[in-house]
C-alpha cells in the first residue's frame, strides 16, 4: 500500500519491487496505460514482460477489453464476501486474510 496521492505508475514500481522477488517464475503481467511508463524497467529490473492494455483509437462506447474482465470479474465474486463489500479493519493483514478465506472460499466444491 502506499499514500492515495501518489501516481499509479510509481506506486505500481514500489510495489513490483516488493513482490516480484518473492514470485520468481513470474513471467507476464498486463496492466492498464497508467503502468506504461514501467515496462521497459520490468523488463530490464526483473526480466517480465508488461503488456498494456489500452483501448483502441477507434473505439466508441462499452468493449472488453482482453484480460481485464479477470481483474474484474475476481473483484465482484470477492465483494459478494459481506466481510469485504465495504472496508471495515483497520489493519490491511485483517483485509489480507479474509481475502484469503474468500479466495478458498471461491475454489471449493460446494
Amino acid at each position: 500500500m502506499h499514500e492515495a496521492d501518489l501516481y499509479d505508475g510509481d506506486g505500481g514500481r514500489i510495489l513490483l519491487e516488493v513482490a516480484l522477488p518473492d514470485f520468481p517464475r513470474l513471467a507476464k503481467l498486463w496492466a492498464d496505460s497508467h503502468y506504461s511508463n514501467l515496462v521497459a524497467w520490468l523488463h530490464k529490473r526483473f526480466g517480465v514482460e508488461l503488456e498494456i492494455v489500452s483501448q483502441l483509437a477507434d473505439q466508441k462506447g462499452f468493449v472488453v477489453l482482453p484480460r481485464r474482465w479477470v481483474v474484474e470479474r475476481t473483484f465482484a465474486w470477492l465483494g459478494r464476501s459481506r466481510r469485504l463489500s465495504k472496508e471495515y479493519e483497520r489493519d490491511t493483514s485483517s483485509t489480507e486474510a479474509f481475502i484469503y478465506i474468500s479466495s478458498i472460499h471461491l475454489v471449493s466444491p460446494q
